[in-house]
């Protein structure tokens, strides 16, 4: 018996401490409960082990799955930032260059491409050939939208000082059309990107129906300097006399980098020029290329 209430009096003690602790004050009669409780562990998820003997714990942070990376960018990317305007020049530009301006004024691609022109800036990693196409693609995409926001017009000079407004923003900086030639183009040493802008008028060089672009730029270059000099309504070539655009007067510096205007010019005439040919102007016609 003495056992027997021993091993009961020991379940009924352990019974009650699980469940809770009573403490009598000396001093009141009446009792303060303290139920102990335990603190909130942190939540983790157990997966099945491959082995009996292997527990693995993964907490819910390294469920959470990752943002995609971001794509990588093309490597021919600054050919192909210029497939818009590509398209809306095969589109609205005649082999013999005259522009349907109010095919392009419905374009909402036009749009487009020059907002991506003015956030998509040359970087000094860029080659002179992908600075030369972004640079001659946006001057001539420029050229259009000025003509489009004053349209219809009969010249690119009814403009009020249409090569001196500032009207595009690229970077932090407003351009115009005379800084991307005079500040940025010219200073490249090239001077046949002088047949390659346009000023959208009948004198001067067509506008190409393909966009300029690094990969194509010295065949571009080559094709559209020859086909300005081939254009008896711009230039007439003889062996001993040379009646020429003013393009060649007014850049004459330009085309005298390497020698004389004549050496320049034999580069890409198919007449054999005399160094003692005679040399004019013809007078320039500025009336819209449309």
């Amino acid at each position: 018996m003495k056992y027997l209430f021993v091993l009961i009096a020991s379940l009924f003690i352990m019974s009650c401490a699980t469940k809770k602790q009573t403490i009598k004050t000396e001093n009141n009669s009446s009792e303060t409960v303290i139920t102990e409780t335990k603190k909130a562990e942190s939540i983790t998820i157990i997966e099945e082990p491959e082995s009996q003997n292997e527990t693995v714990k993964v907490s819910q942070e390294e469920l959470i799955p990752l943002p995609p990376k971001p794509p990588k960018p093309l490597s021919n990317y600054k050919d192909i930032m210029h497939n818009r305007w590509n398209t809306i020049l095969q589109k609205h530009v005649s082999e013999s260059g005259n522009v349907d301006y109010k095919g392009i004024k419905n374009e909402s691609e036009f749009d487009v491409y020059i907002d991506y022109l003015s956030e998509t800036l040359p970087e000094d990693s860029w080659t002179k050939e992908e600075k030369l196409a972004y640079w001659i693609n946006a001057y001539n995409a420029l050229t259009v939208d000025l003509i489009l926001r004053n349209y219809p017009v009969k010249s690119i000079k009814d403009i009020n000082d249409p090569w001196d407004q500032r009207l595009w923003q690229f970077g932090e900086k407003w351009q115009n059309l005379n800084d991307i030639e005079h500040k940025i183009l010219r200073k490249m040493n090239e001077p046949r990107i002088h047949f390659a802008i346009v000023c959208a008028s009948i004198s001067c060089p067509k506008l190409q129906n393909e966009a300029f672009t690094a990969s194509n730029l010295e065949e571009q270059l080559t094709y559209a300097t020859k086909e300005f000099l081939t254009d008896s309504t711009k230039n007439d070539i003889s062996q001993n006399n040379l009646k020429l655009s003013k393009i060649f007067k007014w850049f004459k510096k330009d085309f005298e980098q390497n020698g004389s205007l004549i050496d320049f010019l034999n580069q890409y005439s198919v007449v054999n020029i005399s160094s003692l040919a005679k040399k004019s102007f013809k007078d320039y016609n500025w009336n819209l290329n449309d």
